[in-house]
């Protein structure tokens, strides 16, 4: 018998049979491809290979149209017996064979999206920056500022950015983020071209200060320089800073997109591209500005995401622009620092003041952030607080960046106990020492929470948050409580 004979589908010498017969045959090649491994997989591509050629040539030599006849009859509907069983076990076989391997390919899928959305921490072998391949003069920067052992998110993010990968990395607030794509960044560039060979883009000015001072740090003993720009300051300055050589630029997205538009800012030698708080600069409405921006970089250049929450929108841009990129990702119990003590309060609206202040006096609290929901809010708690003797300041968007500035030196250098601060003012404030976060005004939005309490136990230091809930809000705290399982107690007021 002719391998011929035991594929009567083909011999019906019908274009359409032959084109539904080919295509399984792709299909099950592909999948063969995907789940086998080695010579079985060799093995098999082969023989499908060998199918595929004598179909084809069975179709188009003429003397096998004689088989269609003799095979089948449409008419009379008559099939030799025989022939009905192999062609029957033959459609059986592909069939079957065709929906098990893709069963298996679908569970495999799922899985992976499963382990991509929830993978858990894990910490690679290397554990001090020492042990790291870094050259001596970033090292002797990292050892200026007292680093030693790595937080997680280093441990898993440097060495593949050292390799040149594209990295996905969620990682908790205040543990390390800057170093973890900084390091590498500094590594990979060439220290004798002054032109911009790495962008960072961040959601807010003080961001873009903290990052690049971070960086200038780190790159203290190269000739590396990090510059941040950003709207409310002299952008002449910034444009004599870009002339003079920057290798590093650290920006806001409306004033990187200002200097490009001017053609003070030029993209087509970046080498790296960071987006810091991706999560927050979308919630922003910066995903036009970052889709401009990105447009204007080379292809080939290496992109990193890191944010301390991972959702659908930050996932598209990754899909968009990202090569095959690491997954650093944690469950979502782990989006809280262990580390801080959580507690909330249910209180009276009208008496929610009069509770700050017992929180305030009973806890002893010498240095917090209070966050509240607006503007308006924050200036008039911070008046109230100071009326009553407390040394307050409000941070908002409202005030000069000089005024900011001000304020937020003013709060490092411990000459103020109490900032009371919005959410977009206080994002990405790395400050030193806040031993509490007081949410006065519980976030419109549930992640904000984590966003806010992130500003205390940087470090690895311990902290505490403690969030005022108004009778009519118990429902925006479980919203918050469904993120996460480390565990908000209630605390009870006298």
């Amino acid at each position: 018998m002719r391998l011929f004979d035991v594929v009567p589908c083909i011999r019906l010498g019908q274009p359409l049979t032959l084109v539904l017969f080919l295509s399984l045959l792709c299909r099950v090649a592909l999948v063969l491809h995907t789940c086998c491994i080695g010579l079985v997989r060799l093995f098999l591509c082969c023989l499908l290979l060998c199918l595929l050629i004598y179909a084809l040539l069975a179709f188009t030599c003429p003397q096998h149209h004689q088989f269609a006849t003799h095979a089948y009859n449409l008419k009379e509907k008559t099939l030799h017996s025989k022939k009905t069983f192999l062609y029957a076990a033959t459609v059986s076989v592909v069939f079957i064979t065709r929906f098990m391997l893709t069963k298996e390919v679908f569970e495999k899928t799922s899985f992976n999206h499963v382990d991509f959305v929830m993978k858990e921490e894990k910490i690679y072998m290397i554990q001090y920056f020492e042990d790291l391949p870094l050259s001596p003069e970033i090292l002797r920067g990292i050892q200026e500022l007292k680093f030693e052992e790595l937080f997680p998110i280093q441990a898993q993010a440097i060495i593949p950015l050292l390799h040149g990968k594209d990295v996905i990395g969620q990682a908790q607030t205040g543990t390390g983020k800057t170093a973890a794509f900084g390091i590498p960044m500094l590594e990979r560039l060439q220290h004798n071209d002054k032109h911009v060979q790495g962008l960072i883009l961040v959601p807010t000015r003080e961001l873009a200060i903290q990052v690049a001072d971070h960086l200038n740090h780190l790159s203290k003993y190269t000739p590396l320089k990090a510059l941040p720009i950003y709207g409310g300051e002299s952008i002449q300055k910034q444009i004599f800073a870009l002339q003079r050589g920057v290798q590093i630029v650290v920006g806001t997205p409306g004033r990187v997109i200002d200097h490009l538009e001017r053609g003070t800012l030029k993209l087509n030698t970046v080498k790296v591209v960071v987006l810091d708080e991706a999560d927050r600069m979308l919630d922003m409405g910066f995903k036009d500005d970052i889709d401009f921006i990105l447009a204007k970089v080379p292809s080939n250049r290496q992109l990193s995401l890191f944010s301390a929450t991972i959702d659908s929108y930050v996932m598209k841009i990754s899909e968009r622009y990202m090569n095959k990129p690491e997954k650093i990702l944690v469950s979502k119990d782990e989006i809280a620092l262990p580390q801080i003590n959580q507690f909330y309060t249910v209180v009276n609206p009208y008496s929610k003041f009069d509770v700050l202040r017992s929180l305030i006096e009973e806890g002893n609290i010498r240095r917090a952030i209070v966050f509240c929901k607006t503007r308006i809010g924050a200036a008039k708690l911070a008046n109230m607080l100071r009326r009553h003797g407390y040394n307050a300041e409000a941070l908002h968007a409202d005030l000069s960046q000089a005024q900011r500035e001000a304020i937020i030196e003013a709060f490092r250098g411990h000459r103020i106990q109490l900032l009371i601060a919005t959410d977009v003012a206080a994002r990405g404030l790395d400050i030193e020492g806040i031993t509490h976060i007081l949410n006065y005004d519980i976030p419109f939005d549930a992640l904000m929470y984590f966003h806010r309490i992130g500003r205390t136990a940087r470090v690895g230091r311990d902290g505490t948050a403690i969030t005022l809930v108004a009778y009519g809000e118990i429902q925006e705290l479980e919203k918050i409580q469904s993120l996460t399982k480390t565990r908000i107690e209630k605390m009870e007021m006298e």
